[in-house]
């Protein structure tokens, strides 16, 4: 949706992110992204400015390319709320509670179905969080109900440090085997910690 952000200019802004993290201007936890541009980029010019985001503690980009001005992002980040930013004039929220968001946006696209809108919603999760089962149950009941929902599922093979398939003991995970076009997918890894810079730390 955003044309103005490249891949520089994120990983400019959340490397500024991680420099005030490690100088201690910010206080509360903080989740960066990284490696992740490219794809993140590729998926918003699909997204219009009628629809809906919803995201995991990890949302910095995606407030940027929902079109939240960027020191408004910042300024959210440095007060302490990096990890549940909400733009209600933009419509993007997050949560900070694992699988939070899911069941709402769910609720969004039931909403804007019944209301017959061209608004579409899309909810970005881990690919750890996609395995649980809130997550499960709202994924099922979207598609069988044919919400406008698009589940973006971001694939870092990691819950904070522990391996997604390995713990689950398989190689396959249940969104690889479900053949739908409201669910879409990515790979990445990133050179963050789960939480924090690398270099202050904190959880």
């Amino acid at each position: 949706m955003e044309a103005n952000w490249t891949v520089e200019k994120l990983i400019d802004f959340e490397k500024r992110v991680a420099d005030s993290f490690n100088s201690g201007s910010i206080k509360a936890p903080v989740h960066l992204s990284d490696g992740n541009e490219s794809q993140l980029i590729e998926v918003f010019q699909n997204i219009k400015e009628i629809d809906w985001v919803f995201c995991s503690w990890r949302s910095h980009y995606q407030c940027l390319l929902k079109g939240v001005p960027e020191e408004e992002v910042y300024s959210e980040i440095l007060a302490g709320r990096s990890i549940a930013l909400g733009f209600p004039d933009f419509r993007v929220f997050s949560s900070a509670i694992v699988g939070g968001q899911v069941p709402i946006a769910v609720g969004a696209a039931m909403a804007e179905k019944i209301k017959g809108t061209d608004s579409r919603v899309w909810c970005f999760v881990g690919d750890m969080t996609a395995e649980i089962g809130i997550s499960q149950t709202c994924i099922r009941y979207a598609i069988n109900h044919n919400l406008p929902i698009t589940f973006v599922i971001e694939d870092n093979g990691l819950s904070v440090m522990t391996d997604t398939r390995k713990t689950w003991g398989t190689e396959l995970l249940n969104f690889e085997s479900i053949k739908s076009d409201q669910i879409l997918t990515y790979k990445y890894k990133s050179k963050y910690p789960h939480a924090g810079a690398g270099v202050r730390v904190q959880f």
